[in-house]
């Protein structure tokens, strides 16, 4: 804990067991810079009951993760469960290499470990949306079904929600995440996974029932090719590629069901599943991330 914080910013500094055994260099300079510049209490939990324990003695600090998509997907699923997610403010030092860090492109978190823990530091507060599931998951950056989808490729797309209009090009090779590296929020991500389905063929299609708020999208006696879901400006905002179509079917709704036989999904690049049916709710600035200062214009950003 460092001896002196002018600025009064106290943080509890949740290291993820993984990053320390990946990238035990990243870890360390994160921690030594957040060190630095606040008062900062160091957890090194070994398992997710003293996780539970460091959330629960946190205080008014500020919770700052060091790991990768699923370290910060595991504290934001456990707040909301504790329904204390809205109340308890996040800062994120993403370690690992991609894809297991993705959402961090995604969300804007820088990806260098100094770059990132400045963020932590000088950066501002912003309130977020997610998608829950009603089997009580939760989604940061998107979600697309079916889960083999990922073998279909997407053209070059200036980001809509990317500063600075960031492009990228996700690959045809199936290890790519469906969001490009370059892509910085979910509307982007969804605009590259949105891509004209006449241009880039589709893989196999698959037999799903997709409405949202009610209004049907899709039936099962059509094929789709694949459907991407994420929140953006307080929505669920769902494309739906059918087989028979080369323009997708777009929509915005508080709640996305999608149903059939036996599928899998890709949430946060993470395959879930098989379900039959699942639901999706956009919850409107339901988490806080400090996130890099907007540049001023004609100002680069540092690299990350």
């Amino acid at each position: 804990m460092s001896a002196a914080d002018p600025s009064g910013r106290q943080l509890l500094v949740v290291i993820d067991p993984v990053a320390r055994r990946v990238d035990g260099e990243s870890t360390r300079i994160a921690r030594d810079v957040l060190c630095a510049g606040a008062v900062a209490k160091i957890a090194l939990p070994s398992g997710p009951e003293e996780i539970v324990r460091a959330l629960a003695r946190r205080g008014r600090r500020r919770t700052v993760v060091i790991g990768d998509d699923r370290a910060l997907l595991r504290i934001v699923g456990l707040l909301h469960r504790r329904r204390e997610l809205a109340e308890a403010p996040l800062a994120w030092v993403p370690v690992g290499a991609l894809p297991a860090v993705s959402v961090a492109r995604v969300l804007g978190v820088p990806l260098g470990a100094v770059a990132a823990a400045r963020a932590v530091l000088d950066g501002s507060e912003r309130q977020l949306g997610l998608l829950c599931d009603d089997g009580g998951g939760v989604v940061l950056g998107g979600l697309w079904v079916p889960a083999g989808a990922s073998s279909c490729g997407a053209p070059a797309v200036r980001g809509e929600g990317a500063p600075g209009g960031a492009r990228g090009v996700p690959s045809g090779d199936g290890h790519q995440p469906w969001w490009s590296p370059a892509a910085r929020t979910a509307r982007t991500a969804l605009t590259l996974l949105a891509g004209p389905a006449g241009r880039h063929p589709l893989p196999g299609a698959a037999r799903l029932r997709v409405e949202a708020d009610g209004v049907l999208l899709a039936d099962l006696d059509r094929p789709v090719g694949r459907v991407a879901v994420a929140a953006v400006d307080g929505l669920a905002e769902v494309v739906v590629h059918q087989r028979a179509c080369d323009h997708p079917v777009r929509a915005r709704a508080h709640t996305v069901t999608v149903s059939g036989p036996d599928f899998r999904y890709r949430a946060d690049n993470r395959i879930r599943g098989p379900v039959r049916v699942r639901t999706w709710t956009a919850l409107p600035e339901a988490w806080r991330l400090t996130l890099p200062r907007p540049q001023p214009p004609g100002v680069t950003s540092p690299a990350s």
